[in-house]
């Protein structure tokens, strides 16, 4: 633990340092950057380690505030959380070096540096926090950092309102997790953890509604539709590696949270896991529907970041349901299957969104109908970001594959199972529904930014990004392939993890992982056959070409020699046959300039969705609010006597009561 400890004070000091070297902005980044990948770097030690020996490490020391002590705890549960606010935290960090030199002349890129590390620290602190105090104060530490990193470009209209967005539904959620931490806590004085353990909640209704606390709060956090709201306002107006860290790993400590509740309240109940299971197929439907309507890149990402929180979610049900309904094998592979999608999420959601940030760093805009024809000129960045759309609509050999093959089998397993038959078959109908239009919405997302002709925006500069961007790309895509091609060995590694969630054995969980371990070794198998195939053939092209001089000509293109942008889809169009089917949900706004006459000069279809949770649920709710509290405007006197007369009347009802 101590090791954990001098990561975090590293990331704070550096942080500091950084901030107060503001003026020197190569200086301030060298300190920021330099100082998130060493704190990273020496918290993996402890992190590998519990994983791969399932021990339990903790630190325990009294302390003044009440209700508990400075107690941490690092268990295979925790450790999998931190490996992955780790990785990527240093990986975005790198980038970030890079990325924000462009706004050293407008910003001081030391107060962006500092928020930055308080942020990676707060994320390490709420995964080893072993006390509700302690675990509270990270937590609002952590969404508060966030916010102020979110508004880093506070000049725009629309990142301050995105900014209050976030801070208003965090502190929503956050008021959900007080009430649970003090239902909790009710049998004594104490916001232990171990005292959670044992306060006798299972089986009892406090315990339902303990669950129920939990899902609002830490819901909010992750992103659970319909307290998704923040996420695509907040993530796309943040620079794109806080998006990148906020969305790979920030909302994941929602999921951590829920995780580490279960561990508290005992055996679930089976509605437990049938709500979670209704909550993952709305947040992966309704998430990719929403983000195939987008046309601004980051925010199209932003709810593939609800959709990929919704594939999680219902691996999570899956296991819950089996330990309500004693089926270790379902436990096993569902807690299996979502745990490991949240390390792949982060690794190609983090791609994604350092490939969105190479995108408008180059070309300065962010609508994907402003470009075309990318690829020409950025050949690395349109690589690294179609291997991270292969990644996300969970296509073999890649990460996501793995991570959705142990949902599917879970949930193809509880088709014969009393109790879960119905729902198995729902999450397998979802699943498979998320992966069709998730290869739908990067088709287009891909195709339209990278490929065919330029827009018409002739005066965009593109151009490709140096190794300092470059590389961290590199990093989480190499990680996509590896977790792929190793993947018979990653689910093995999962035991200890898994053994945290459900209480088995190891020797049991390993018996059930054995039944997907020998299809992902097939898998595995084929893959690199093929990846040799496409050696050998890329080899014998050249051998067979080497002393000719290959020469370049167009093929039969029905006389259209010069093809412009007006041949070629727009995002809209692309996007309309689908959007059409689901406009009951989507609501969108279409305006049509429909062709006209024998030769038409021009035509036109640009199509806007807005949220219809936030248009039609949380911004009339919130103006009601308003309204009401403005009829209590009347108890604003301005008289400091009549502030005093409440504070005193206040507390003489607290003495009547607490005398009851």
């Amino acid at each position: 633990m101590r090791l954990i400890l001098f990561s975090i004070m590293i990331l704070c000091f550096s942080g500091l340092c950084s901030f107060f070297s503001g003026k020197i902005p190569r200086f301030a980044n060298i300190m920021g950057a330099g100082g998130t990948v060493l704190g990273c770097l020496l918290g993996l030690f402890p992190a590998v380690s519990v994983l791969w020996t399932g021990q339990t490490r903790g630190f325990h020391r009294a302390w003044l505030i009440p209700f508990g002590a400075f107690s941490l705890q690092l268990d295979a549960l925790s450790a999998i959380f931190l490996f992955t606010i780790l990785i990527l935290s240093a990986v975005a960090a790198v980038y970030g070096n890079t990325y924000l030199w462009d706004y050293r002349n407008r910003k001081n890129l030391g107060a962006s540096w500092l928020f930055f590390n308080i942020l990676v620290a707060s994320m390490i602190l709420v995964v080893i926090s072993h006390n509700g105090m302690l675990f509270l104060m990270a937590w609002e530490i952590m969404s508060l950092a966030s916010f102020f990193l979110v508004t880093f470009e506070d000049e725009n209209e629309s990142v301050r309102r995105a900014g209050w967005i976030y801070l208003v539904a965090t502190h929503i959620g956050t008021a959900f997790l007080f009430v649970l931490f003090i239902l909790l806590a009710h049998q004594g004085p104490s916001l232990d953890f171990n005292h959670f353990m044992a306060s006798g909640l299972n089986g009892t209704s406090m315990a339902g509604l303990a669950f129920l606390l939990s899902v609002i709060g830490f819901g909010t956090k992750a992103g659970f539709m319909p307290f998704h709201v923040w996420l695509p306002e907040a993530h796309p107006a943040a620079p794109s590696h806080v998006s990148a860290v906020m969305s790979g790993v920030m909302i994941k400590t929602g999921i951590y949270g829920l995780l580490r509740a279960l561990t508290f309240l005992g055996r679930p109940e089976p509605w437990w896991g049938w709500l979670l299971i209704a909550i993952g197929l709305g947040s992966g439907i309704l998430g990719v529907l929403f983000a195939l309507a987008q046309h601004d890149l980051k925010r199209l990402l932003a709810y593939h970041s609800v959709e990929n929180i919704g594939i999680v979610t219902l691996g999570l049900a899956l296991g819950v349901l089996g330990l309500a309904l004693n089926q270790p094998a379902l436990a096993v592979l569902g807690f299996g299957g979502g745990l490991l999608h949240v390390l792949n999420h982060a690794l190609f959601k983090g791609l994604l969104f350092l490939g969105a940030g190479a995108v408008l760093h180059a070309t300065g805009v962010r609508n994907i109908e402003q470009m075309g024809g990318l690829m020409r000129h950025m050949p690395w960045t349109g690589t690294l970001f179609l291997i991270g759309s292969f990644a996300i609509c969970g296509l073999p050999p890649l990460n996501g594959f793995v991570s959705e093959f142990l949902i599917y089998v879970a949930a193809f397993m509880g088709t014969g199972l009393s109790g879960v038959s119905l729902s198995s078959i729902g999450v397998i109908t979802g699943l498979a529904a998320i992966g069709g239009l998730a290869a739908a919405c990067f088709t287009k997302a891909f195709g339209i930014v990278f490929l065919g002709e330029p827009r018409h925006t002739p005066a965009l500069q593109r151009h490709e990004i140096g190794w300092g961007m470059r590389i961290p790309m590199l990093i989480l895509a190499l990680g996509c392939l590896s977790i792929g091609l190793l993947s018979p060995y990653i689910v093995s590694a999962m035991n200890p993890v898994i053994g945290n969630v459900t209480g088995l054995l190891h020797s049991d969980i390993e018996v059930h992982l054995s039944v997907v371990i020998r299809p992902l070794q097939r898998v595995t198998a084929l893959t690199c056959i093929f990846i040799l195939i496409l050696g050998l053939l890329a080899t014998l092209r050249r051998h067979l070409l080497s002393g000719r001089t290959p020469r370049e000509s167009n093929t039969w293109d029905c006389g259209f020699v010069h093809p412009t942008a007006r041949m070629q889809y727009t995002a809209s169009s692309y996007a309309q046959p689908i959007t059409a089917m689901f406009d009951f949900f989507l609501q969108t706004h279409r305006k049509v300039h429909a062709p006209e006459g024998l030769f038409p000069a021009e035509a036109s279809l640009h199509t806007h969705t807005d949220d219809v949770f936030s248009q039609r649920l949380f911004e009339p709710l919130f103006r009601g609010i308003e309204r009401l509290f403005l009829r209590l405007h009347w108890l604003q006197q301005g008289r400091v006597q009549i502030y005093i007369l409440y504070v005193a009347v206040t507390i003489l009802v607290l003495l009547i009561w607490n005398l009851r």
